[in-house]
C-alpha cells in the first residue's frame, strides 16, 4: 500500500471515528482530496486507492489535472478564491463537479452569464465568512440570503449547499455550528434542499463534522506537506 493509501485510510478512520462519537452515518459525510500543489502522480496513487473527488484552489492547475484524468469518472470541485477572468477557463475544466466559493454577486453574473451562453448549468455553495479574518474569502452571513437568491434567479447555477473555513487558531466548533445555522436557516427561507455543508479540512475534520458537515476538504493528511 502506498503512504497515500495508507493516509487516505487513516482519514477514513477518522471519519468513522467521529461519526460513531456523535450519531452520525459515515456515509453522509463525503471526502473530498484536496490535491493543490501535489502532482498528477499522487492524484493517481489516491485513485488506486479508491479517491475519485478531488479539489483544487487555483484554476491554472485545476486545468490540466482534469484534463490528465479526463473520462476516468472522476469528480473536481474549485474550492479556492475565483477571480471573474478565470471563469471561462473554468468552465472548459471536464468533470468540473462544483464551485464551492461563490463569494458575491459580480462572481454569480459572469457564471451565470458564460454557464448560460454555454449552455450548460453548474452546482455551486455560497461560501461564507464566518471568522472576519484578513486571509478569509467569504460572504458574511448576514449577506448569504441575497447572494443565494441572486444564485438562485440566474436560472443556470444550481445551489447546492455552503462552504466555509474555520478559523486560523482557537476553537474552531462556534464558527462551524454558526455557518451549520446559517446554512439550515438558507435552504428554511428558500424553501429547498441545500444537501451539501462543505466545512472542515485536515486539522479540524471532526468539529467540522460535529457541526454537521456533510463534505470535508482534506489536503495534508492525504497527500503530505505541499509539493
Amino acid at each position: 500500500m502506498s503512504a497515500i493509501a495508507e493516509r487516505l485510510a487513516g482519514v477514513r478512520r477518522r471519519i468513522a471515528e467521529v461519526c460513531a462519537r456523535v450519531g452520525r452515518d459515515p456515509t453522509q459525510v463525503a471526502l473530498l482530496a484536496v490535491s493543490k500543489t501535489h502532482p498528477a502522480a499522487a492524484v493517481q496513487e489516491a485513485v488506486a486507492a479508491g479517491q475519485l473527488e478531488f479539489g483544487e484552489n487555483r484554476v491554472q492547475e485545476l486545468a490540466p489535472k482534469a484534463a490528465a484524468f479526463a473520462g476516468r469518472g472522476l469528480r473536481w470541485h474549485m474550492i479556492g478564491s475565483l477571480q471573474t477572468n478565470k471563469v471561462a477557463a473554468l468552465l472548459d475544466v471536464p468533470d468540473l463537479a462544483l464551485v464551492h466559493s461563490v463569494d458575491r454577486e459580480k462572481l454569480v453574473e459572469r457564471l451565470a452569464e458564460l454557464c448560460a451562453a454555454r449552455g450548460r448549468t453548474l452546482d455551486v455553495l455560497v461560501q461564507a465568512d464566518a471568522t472576519g479574518e484578513a486571509s478569509k474569502h467569504g460572504c458574511p452571513l448576514a449577506g448569504l440570503p441575497a447572494l443565494a437568491d441572486a444564485v438562485v434567479r440566474s436560472g443556470v447555477l444550481r445551489l447546492r449547499g455552503t462552504m466555509a473555513m474555520g478559523p486560523l487558531v482557537g476553537d474552531p466548533s462556534p464558527v462551524f455550528s454558526s455557518v451549520a445555522e446559517a446554512h439550515t436557516r438558507l435552504a428554511d427561507r428558500l424553501g429547498m434542499p441545500l444537501p451539501i455543508l462543505s466545512l472542515g479540512m485536515s486539522g479540524d475534520l471532526e468539529a467540522a463534522i460535529g457541526a454537521g458537515s456533510t463534505l470535508v476538504r482534506v489536503g495534508s493528511a492525504i497527500f503530505g506537506e505541499r509539493g
